[in-house]
């Protein structure tokens, strides 16, 4: 397993490390209390973290991105390189492609902008 590095990993209420920066997990079995599941070890802290999240769940962050965080970059690269083939559309192409199919590209073009800003 490698560490994704300078990734952030949620620890649960709104704790957030880097995953480069995390030395050590230890699950919570005895007195754990509510939202206490794990003890994480992050450098630079000379106590541990309290994490809502277990074990588990926090070392899959650390090695690789979560799965939604992973779609989303790929749904943002897809955006991006949809925009790039609409700005190099020549604009006959635009009005062909709107008067025959109903579809805006003007429009879509500025939806997409929107979405990455």
């Amino acid at each position: 397993m490698k560490v994704v590095p300078q990734h952030m990993v949620p620890l649960g209420y709104g704790k957030y490390f880097r995953s480069d920066r995390i030395a050590g997990l230890e699950p919570i079995e005895e007195g754990r209390g509510p939202g206490r599941r794990t003890l994480v070890y992050v450098e630079g802290h000379a106590e541990p973290v309290a994490a809502s999240r277990s074990d588990g769940a926090i070392l899959q962050d650390l090695v690789e991105p979560a799965e939604g965080a992973a779609r989303a970059q790929e749904q943002r690269q897809l955006l991006e390189d949809v925009l790039d083939t609409l700005e190099g559309l020549d604009p006959v192409l635009r009005r062909i492609v709107r008067d025959q199919a109903g579809w805006d590209l003007d429009r879509l073009e500025e939806r997409i902008r929107t979405a990455l800003a």
